[in-house]
Order: C-alpha cells, then sequence, then structure tokens
C-alpha cells in the first residue's frame, strides 16, 4: 500500500509537469467516452492499459465475473444505474463486455466450487449466471476459456433486454462487441458472429 500511497500524493506534481497537463484540465469541462467497457473486478485486467484509453475516453462497468444483471428485478442497482446513464446520458456508441482467462469466478460455476465461504459472491453468481454456457458446465465442460467466451457473449443478450440499449440499438446508434482477453500474453479476441457459431478471432 505504501507505493500506492507515495504514487498518489505525487501525482498532481507528476500531470503538472507533463505534456499531457493540458488534457487533464479539459477534463473539468467534463467527460465523452467512447465507449462502454465492462469487465471483470480482476485486478489483472486494466481497461486503459489494453485499449490505450486516457482519461475520459472511457466509461467502466466491473463486477464479478464481468456479469451485467437482469433489468429491472424489484430494486434500484448499480450496476443497471451505469449501463443506464452511459448509454442515455453520455450517448456512448459501443458496449464492450470482456471476459477474461483465468477467471475465477467462472472457474468456480464451471466447476461447482463450494462457495459457502463467500456467500455474497455465491448469491450473485447464483442470481445473475442462469442457462448457457453453466448448464453446459455443470454437465461437464472442462474448457474454462470457452465457458468465459460464451458468458460473454451471454451478457450481450442480457444488456439486449435493457430499454435503453435496444432503443439506441435499434436506431442505429449502438453496436455491442463481446471481447477475450489474456491476462499471461496481453491477446485480446473479439467475438464474431455467424454460422450459428461462437467464434473468437484477433480483433
Amino acid at each position: 500500500m505504501k507505493s500506492l500511497i507515495a504514487h498518489a500524493r505525487s501525482f498532481a506534481a507528476h500531470v503538472a509537469d507533463s505534456e499531457r497537463a493540458e488534457s487533464f484540465r479539459a477534463l473539468q469541462a467534463g467527460q465523452s467516452p467512447e465507449a462502454l467497457f465492462i469487465t471483470c473486478s480482476d485486478s489483472r485486467v486494466v481497461p486503459s492499459l489494453i485499449t490505450g484509453a486516457r482519461p475520459g475516453e472511457l466509461f467502466e462497468l466491473r463486477t464479478a465475473g464481468n456479469i451485467v444483471p437482469e433489468y429491472g428485478g424489484g430494486r434500484p442497482m448499480g450496476e443497471t444505474a451505469t449501463i443506464e446513464y452511459a448509454v442515455r446520458v453520455l450517448g456512448v456508441r459501443d458496449i464492450v463486455v470482456c471476459g477474461h482467462s483465468h477467471c475465477g469466478a467462472i472457474s468456480a460455476l464451471v466447476q461447482g466450487d463450494d462457495l459457502s465461504a463467500a456467500p455474497a459472491v455465491r448469491d450473485w453468481l447464483a442470481t445473475q449466471t442462469t442457462g448457457a454456457p453453466f448448464d453446459a458446465g455443470r454437465a461437464g465442460l472442462a474448457d474454462l476459456a470457452d465457458a468465459v467466451q460464451r458468458h460473454a457473449v451471454a451478457q450481450l443478450d442480457r444488456l439486449r433486454t435493457y430499454p435503453c440499449v435496444r432503443e439506441r440499438i435499434e436506431e442505429g446508434l449502438l453496436s455491442l462487441h463481446a471481447w477475450y482477453y489474456e491476462v499471461h500474453t496481453g491477446a485480446v479476441r473479439a467475438y464474431r458472429p455467424g454460422g450459428g457459431s461462437r467464434t473468437f478471432g484477433p480483433l
């Protein structure tokens, strides 16, 4: 923690002395991100590092297992509010759902791990992830990468149930994307729909 604190203490001076000082000052006028990036809370996944986004260019939503919760549900949810704000207020033109290799949340679901010691995690995963790919996973799906990719695609289907997302898609103002990031190589693959198969290839 000491190194993080030291960096935070010196950050303002670093910004003031950098070539990007003017771009930081411009941030006080507001934000206009290009995309909403939905990914896992895993510390090995750093959206700005992966995409090269600068401050103000990427709106982020991070959840355990990069899960998009069901719309509605009878109570306000921060995740739902974040998606709605990105689409209706900020007017993002793209939403990326990015799964990643070595994902503990998806691994736990595929392998049927005992999460009784982490009941909040257990309940979040149980109530927000139903059907494919996890029915298949419980039946013996061994390939975690495939499960993560299928899960990312399933989140696109979940997003399409959000009124704000559906409306923007129908107006031709919003596109959805599923990505898969390998934490050990830095490789990024994108979902290529076609032929009824779930195929991920180079960006």
